[in-house]
């Protein structure tokens, strides 16, 4: 059997294992059975849940602990990360108003905030840095960013003259608002926004029809935020003198994309920032096959989530792509044309908690029957 180059470069297995966890895992399974073989995991995450370990596991840096108001307005102890260049902040957003902190049944886009984010922003600013990679995804909020705002100094009145509190169900309140108050810091900064979310902020396809049931808001309230957050955007952008609502990405992480818009941020795929900065690519050139996988695999993997990215640069370079995901869903018959063969890792009739809890070990098993398919084919 001859040498082999193995790249290892999945997302996270959500709310059961890590990227970092799946790799490793896949890893060791491949060791077991091809002990000779060159191996590299590159833990992949698309912005949201895993993104700030997937850049300190694969490029090393800082980790700093901060307390912050979380997304129910209460303290929360939270962190974010520094890279080895000295200089690239990257910041979360689930560590800091992320859906997993929020218990379910305290699940209300009424009543959460994304406050907490620009205290960590200022928090970096105030210790030199300027350089921010900003990690978009898995939001329990819908407030378009009014909380994140507000902490970085923006001023929001309602119409009686009152600063408005800073929730989702706040945010139709506003009827003024002031940039001048913006922390002097943020103008120097850049922002690149990791996300693959291309949603406008308003509408059917906005944060709030799309997003806002998954976080607690009831079909009346679906309604009502979008109303608010058109309004919200109405009052904003009549004066600035530009538009942001349409956007594609400005309705990411409840509008969170909209209010990083207004600030200069940039928006870019969450998997393609961190396929650069790991330099993914020139991994998978040398590689001869390439596994990824994700928490569960359907038609919507080919809508830019991590697996399909990093399919298509292992067909750009020749090497195999293999996918191994938790569980393969409605239309993943699509994905053959993308990957050599595809693989759920249950070995039975299986509920998603028993699945979910033996995570670890039917990954292992699963990614262990795979190698020796590939050492049997004589690869």
């Amino acid at each position: 059997m001859t040498f082999m180059n193995i790249v290892i470069a999945p997302d996270s297995y959500k709310g059961s294992l890590t990227a970092i966890e799946v790799g490793t895992t896949i890893q060791q399974a491949f060791l077991s059975e091809i002990p000779h073989a060159g191996i590299e995991v590159v833990p992949m995450a698309d912005g949201g849940e895993g993104t700030l370990d997937s850049f300190m596991y694969a490029i090393g840096g800082k980790r700093f602990c901060v307390e912050v108001t979380g997304p129910l307005g209460d303290k929360i102890e939270t962190e974010y990360g520094v890279l080895n260049d000295g200089k690239t902040v990257v910041i979360e957003i689930a560590k800091i108003a992320g859906l997993p902190i929020v218990p379910p049944e305290k699940r209300d886009p009424y009543k959460t905030t994304s406050y907490g984010i620009g205290e960590v922003m200022i928090h970096a600013m105030e210790r030199g840095y300027r350089q921010f990679i900003i990690g978009l995804g898995g939001s329990a909020t819908n407030d378009g960013g009014l909380g994140m705002l507000q902490a970085l100094g923006v001023t929001f009145i309602d119409g009686n003259g009152e600063s408005v509190k800073p929730f989702g169900e706040a945010v139709k309140e506003v009827a003024i608002v002031d940039f001048s108050s913006l922390h002097p810091l943020v103008k120097e900064c850049q922002f690149q926004i990791a996300s693959d979310v291309d949603n406008p902020l308003c509408g059917e396809r906005g944060a709030s029809h799309v997003f806002g049931p998954q976080k607690g808001a009831t079909p009346r309230q679906v309604f009502e935020l979008d109303k608010a957050l058109d309004h919200y955007a109405n009052v904003v952008e009549k004066k600035i003198g530009k538009s942001y609502k349409n956007v594609k990405g400005a309705g990411a992480a409840g509008g969170l994309g909209y209010a990083f818009l207004l600030l200069g941020g940039k928006m870019m795929s969450g998997s393609r920032i961190i396929a650069e900065v790991t330099q993914l690519e020139e991994k998978i050139k040398r590689a001869d096959w390439v596994i990824t996988g994700e928490g569960q695999s359907d038609f919507q993997t080919l809508y830019g989530k991590v697996p399909s990215y990093v399919a298509a640069i292992s067909k750009q370079y020749g090497a195999k792509p293999i996918l191994i995901s938790g569980g393969l869903g409605t239309g993943y018959e699509q994905l053959y044309e993308h990957f050599v063969s595809c693989h759920s890792i249950a070995s039975g009739p299986m509920s998603l908690e028993q699945c979910m809890e033996q995570a670890k070990e039917l990954l292992f098993t699963q990614a262990k029957n795979v190698a020796r398919l590939i050492k049997a084919a004589g690869f």
